[in-house]
């Protein structure tokens, strides 16, 4: 008996069968495994959103389960050892009570050795009864089994939605959403984009209607732009280089955009009747002209012959017969022409000869007679190519005659004609003027007086004319002298044949000689800025020890005559 409570004693009952310790491995290796990946998951969400994440969510509900399974397998094989102690425990106390029973039987028939036999056996069967109750181990497995399937099953269902759905539906989220936002985006650039191309588009209209008026505008512009940029030269001194460079830029451009088309130069005879056209052109009043009365000639008779403005038909021919190369006198044709044009000028209402409507309906009135002109207002609102042909052919069916007149009269002029003296205040008559209007507010004339060579001031109205002419370079050419007495300057222009007397309309930037006392003898010399017909306006050096702008009547009799600068 005291072997058989020692046994029982020093052996608890426990789970021998290694199998059954096998589904709760499982379970915690595939929870470890689980809540690892888990951990991992929601550590990169949190991270992102600092917000407890599905994932660990799912995580903390398997740890949970896991120690329920664990509180669960424990309890179960408590309460199983629990139960088989308690069954062994009452086996042993039937057999002891057995035992005693049959005890004293024995010591009546002296069976000794029966009894001692009997101890081991049923030690024996003791043992047996331990091993009965080892058998009924399987329920605590089974329970253990149980809980671990349980556990099993609820995991990895878990691990399983969590981790890899989540993270694709965010991800599919976050990309939806960029989707979107680009989308919305480039929907908002397309309509920015839809508005300035119907900007663009009305812009484009609006300009295309006023191409032609921009063009001149801005070469215009430029002309000014030089004009101003020339006198500031002038008056700049130590900023003449930089000046000079901006001067060829504005040139450059502004002969780009306004040059549609070059002229063809003119004939070597047209460049030798220019003095002449010059001294008519100041004498009708069109001395702004002389560049389209030198294509006119250029056209009509390319400067030869007797009648080079073939001027014999016009009105104003009072000494030849009128018909076609009757003159016989050169200067007279270029007068007779000359005067001729200023009519069609004044018809066409022309103002300037870049305004080139008007001017082009002169000039096909100079070819057709200025009846072309009233009738091209009157009909057609000015010239034009198609109202042109139609004047010729209806004159032709009139007058029973083949043609009349050249139809395309105005293109063949424009060939020779270079733009109507777009900057003729940079090379021509108004170059002088620019550089004279410079000096304007000047005092006590030492620039001009030392320029010359004098030493002490001197009476400087002749210095101040040589010092323009020789900054326009004008002395280096020959068209003007240098002087600094008023009778030498008089006498040079008689002599060379370029005096125009007074009481006639000088063009800009001729040299006005006065006599004060009316003696004969010139006092006092300017240059002429403009004529309107009526008024001269002068711009004269030592006018009151000043560089001042001055106008005279064009009869005053205080003119003595102007020197015609021939450029």
């Amino acid at each position: 008996m005291k072997d058989i409570k020692e046994k029982v004693r020093d052996k608890n009952p426990k789970i021998r069968n290694p199998a059954s310790r096998l589904p709760k491995e499982l379970v915690r290796s595939a929870m470890l495994e689980t809540k690892e990946k888990s951990r991992m998951a929601a550590d990169k969400v949190g991270r992102e959103t600092g917000e407890e994440s599905p994932v660990e969510y799912a995580g903390n509900r398997i740890e949970r389960a896991e120690q329920r399974a664990g509180k669960e397998s424990a309890s179960a094989a408590y309460h199983g050892r629990k139960k088989l102690a308690v069954k062994t425990y009452e086996k042993i106390k039937e057999q002891r009570q057995r035992e005693a029973v049959t005890a004293p039987l024995d010591s009546e028939t002296g069976s000794g050795g029966t009894s001692a036999q009997t101890g081991p056996t049923r030690a024996k069967k003791g043992r047996t009864g331990a091993g009965k109750s080892i058998k009924i181990k399987p329920e605590a497995e089974k329970t253990i089994k149980e809980a671990g399937k349980r556990t099993v099953k609820t995991a990895p269902r878990m691990v399983k939605a969590s981790p890899v759905s989540f993270q694709k539906v965010k991800t599919q989220a976050l990309l939806q959403k960029k989707q979107a936002f680009q989308s919305m985006r480039a929907a908002r650039e397309a309509k920015r984009a839809a508005m300035r191309s119907v900007q663009t588009a009305k812009q484009s209209a609006k300009t295309a209607k006023t191409t032609a008026r921009g063009l001149k505008a801005m070469a215009e512009a430029a002309a000014h732009a030089v004009k101003a940029a020339f006198a500031a030269l002038m008056a700049g001194g130590g900023t003449v280089f930089v000046i000079l460079i901006l001067i060829v830029g504005i040139i450059g451009g502004a002969a780009f955009i306004g040059s549609s088309q070059s002229s063809e130069p003119l004939s070597a005879e047209v460049l030798a009747h220019t003095p002449a056209i010059q001294r008519y052109a100041s004498e009708f009043g069109i001395s702004e002209y002389v560049p389209v009365i030198q294509a006119i000639m250029m056209q009509e008779s390319g400067g030869r012959g007797t009648d080079p403005m073939q001027a014999s038909e016009c009105p104003y021919n009072t000494q030849y017969p009128n018909t076609p190369g009757a003159i016989q006198d050169a200067d007279y044709s270029i007068k007779v022409g000359v005067q001729y044009y200023a009519d069609c000028v004044r018809e066409a209402e022309c103002e300037s000869p870049q305004d080139m409507d008007k001017l082009k309906l002169s000039l096909q009135g100079y070819n057709y007679g200025n009846g072309y002109i009233s009738w091209a207002i009157r009909n057609h609102g000015g010239y034009s190519e198609a109202n042109a042909l139609q004047f010729s052919q209806e004159q032709a069916a009139a007058h029973g005659w083949s043609g009349y007149g050249d139809p395309e009269y105005v293109p063949h002029v424009l060939r020779y004609y270079s733009g109507g003296g777009l900057f003729a205040g940079l090379f021509g008559n108004g170059q002088l003027v620019t550089i004279a209007k410079s000096q304007l507010g000047n005092e006590g004339g030492q620039k001009f007086w030392s320029w010359w060579g004098f030493t002490e001031r001197q009476e400087w109205c002749a210095c101040f004319v040589s010092w323009c002419a020789d900054q326009a370079g004008l002395i280096q050419s020959g068209a003007v002298p240098k002087f600094s007495v008023c009778t030498d300057g008089k006498n040079w222009f008689q002599n060379q044949g370029r005096w125009q007397g007074a009481g006639s309309m000088p063009s800009p930037g001729a040299i006005i000689f006065f006599d004060w006392e009316h003696d004969g003898t010139c006092d006092h010399v300017g240059i002429v800025e403009r004529c309107d017909g009526t008024t001269v306006y002068t711009i004269e050096g030592n006018s009151g020890d000043a560089v001042r702008e001055r106008n005279y009547a064009i009869n005053s009799d205080s003119i003595m005559g102007y020197g015609m600068v021939v450029y």
